[in-house]
């Protein structure tokens, strides 16, 4: 079935003219040493691709001189990019990769960078104020709820969600929370958390964990029950489904008739599970650009743009503070995005963001359909802009979605299906 979709048009058009004559590298201006590293980074990503390593090396050598941790936003953003392409390249030779990384900080340091972003940046509040709002007036008036969480496990999302719950009309519902994470320890800590929470509500609750991915998920786990009002909710993780060994297709994939949209069996199956117990509502929040894209060039060049208004957006948080211990543990963490979309491929390549339109195409071949998200105006998320007290944040309407941006980048989707 082909389905048609618009060409993503970048956001940001990068003018990559330099005055003419060469210069030292070290002696650019700002501006033009930005246009320098977007220049060498594209050429860099051009050799990597077609394994051309003395010319990738030379252009490493030269975007070393101009990119740096510490430096502004374009140097820092330069300075991942180099890293995940210099990774690639060492991958060639996969012993002295796997003895370069044996002193590597361990992923649970990556973890501890999550909180950190709920609390720096409103992203992850919006998606929550909108999740929560949609699914108290979805499930007004039932009795016995129950929501699956599929691998988010913040606290920051079900501590509120259960008091809104406790104060319902008819009295609180009886509350079960299903919560999936491969991570032992954010159960263990969650769980508890919302028991007592639940407790001094006064509210009937029960919490199921199930230490599995969501590769590993299956329905007996879930203990659906009848007469139960069932809604699912992935956050920033259903997009590690479509990992697969796609070599091939990156040799034979026709793109003229999939409209670039490849297919995903384990992708389909899951939501068909999904859709086999019924839910009421699938809520998902996902990054709103295209990473999975076969060629190295061309999610190099999405990722680039992409990351380049997170970058922007850490730095107006964080001012001239270029030494800011928790900005370098947040761009660590949107390092690790980096490198797993250039430097890795197939099933190890998990970081494979869609847009919305996409996920559009995805979720209609499993028969679900969008649900308008709770606002009739738009006047509601300007008010919860306004409120978090930030200026470059907006919501917008995108067809049945909200587009959570960084000025006019949208960078969040958050949307809502049914069967």
């Amino acid at each position: 079935m082909s389905t048609s979709l618009p060409s993503p048009k970048p956001e940001v058009t990068l003018s990559l003219a330099l005055s003419p004559g060469p210069t030292p590298l070290e002696t650019l201006k700002p501006e033009e040493r930005g246009i320098r590293l977007i220049q060498l980074l594209l050429t860099c990503a051009k050799h990597a691709s077609s394994g051309n390593l003395h010319r990738a090396d030379e252009c490493l050598r030269k975007i070393s001189l101009l990119a740096s941790v510490s430096g502004d936003s374009m140097q820092r953003l330069s300075a991942r990019f180099a890293s995940a392409l210099a990774i690639r390249l060492v991958k060639r030779w996969p012993g002295l990769h796997k003895a370069l990384n044996y002193t590597q900080l361990p992923k649970q340091e990556v973890d501890q960078a999550k909180p950190l972003f709920g609390r720096a940046f409103p992203y992850l509040g919006f998606s929550y104020a909108i999740i929560a709002r949609t699914l108290i007036k979805v499930m007004m008036g039932e009795r016995v709820i129950h929501l699956v969480d599929l691998g988010s496990g913040d606290a920051n999302l079900w501590v509120p969600l259960l008091r809104s719950f406790s104060c319902s009309p008819d009295g609180p519902p009886h509350l079960k929370v299903t919560c999936m994470n491969a991570n032992k320890a954010v159960l263990e800590k969650l769980g508890p958390r919302l028991v007592k929470e639940a407790e001094a509500l006064d509210m009937p609750f029960q919490f199921n964990p199930l230490n599995v991915s969501l590769r590993e998920l299956t329905l007996d786990m879930l203990k659906v029950r009848s007469g139960e009002a069932l809604a699912f909710i992935s956050i920033l993780n259903l997009h590690t489904l479509l990992a697969e060994d796609d070599r091939v297709d990156a040799h034979f994939l026709d793109n003229s008739k999939s409209n670039g949209i490849k297919d995903s069996k384990q992708m389909f199956q899951f939501l068909s599970m999904i859709r086999s117990v019924s839910p009421k509502l699938l809520l998902l929040v996902e990054k709103e650009a295209d990473h999975n894209l076969n060629r190295l060039v061309d999610r190099f060049v999405e990722g680039l743009h992409y990351y380049s208004a997170v970058f922007d957006s850490i730095d107006a948080t964080f001012g001239t503070n270029m030494s800011s211990g928790e900005r370098l543990v947040l761009e660590e963490m949107f390092g690790k995005e980096i490198e797993n979309i250039v430097a890795c491929e197939g099933l190890e390549r998990e970081e494979r963001h869609e847009r919305y339109g996409r996920w559009m195409v995805r979720f209609g071949q499993a028969r679900f359909k969008p649900v308008r998200i709770w606002y009739d105006s738009m006047e509601d998320a300007k008010q919860m802009v306004e409120a978090c007290g930030r200026d470059g944040y907006k919501i917008v309407n995108e067809k049945a979605s909200l587009m959570i941006c960084w000025h006019d980048r949208p960078l969040y989707a958050v949307s809502s299906w049914t069967c």
